[in-house]
């Protein structure tokens, strides 16, 4: 990397760590282009050439936190023997992550923001495409090593994303440790279900 990429670099990540800590303090929709401009000392100009939108710089935001999660969970993935205990260990993760992370709130400001870029709805959209390749390796592992049921696997990771979607939204309003019940059990139903067997 030259010298002019390090400089680009580095102001990139000035502008990201000083909208974040705006974002956090004050929200998503209350965050201004302003506001970020005062606390970088940044043009708007040079902004929006880094990041073309406040959505965009936002977005930037939540791709690092994909990343820090995905890092964190690696990490510790060794540590699970089944593919069960990781299903078990990847679900306390997330609620742990949503309960610490300090971005969490503005996030669901910027979700529920009906409109945005068409540029940044496929960015969205090669996120979820992702969440839903990590829930198919790790239920194909699953399948190979014969803990799992020979299945539809892209459909099983969508279920287990739409599962872990739904819970994240209701376990915001929950304790913590009652949040951490509730995606357990999540995981039970998504393995076991609910019926009885026949008999």
């Amino acid at each position: 990397m030259n010298k002019k990429q390090q400089q680009t670099q580095q102001t990139k990540k000035r502008i990201a760590d000083a909208a974040q800590a705006l974002f956090v303090q004050k929200g998503y929709k209350a965050t201004s282009i302003e506001d970020i401009v005062k606390a970088t000392g940044c043009s708007p100009g040079n902004i929006y050439y880094h990041f073309k939108s406040k959505e965009g710089l936002f977005l930037h935001l939540i791709e690092n936190w994909n990343r820090e999660w995905e890092e964190t969970w690696l990490a510790k993935e060794s540590l699970f023997s089944t593919t069960i205990d990781k299903l078990y260990g990847m679900a306390e993760h997330l609620a742990t992550d949503q309960f610490n992370h300090p971005l969490t709130k503005a996030a669901d400001e910027f979700y529920n923001n009906s409109e945005k870029a068409s540029d940044v709805e496929e960015r969205i959209n090669e996120m979820v495409k992702g969440y839903i390749d990590f829930n198919k390796r790790l239920l194909q592992q699953g399948i190979d090593n014969g803990e799992f049921k020979i299945a539809n696997v892209t459909g099983l990771a969508i279920i287990l994303d739409s599962l872990l979607l739904g819970l994240n939204q209701h376990a915001r309003s929950m304790k913590r440790e009652e949040a951490l019940a509730a995606y357990r059990m999540a995981m039970d139903v998504f393995l076991h279900g609910i019926a009885k067997p026949l008999r």
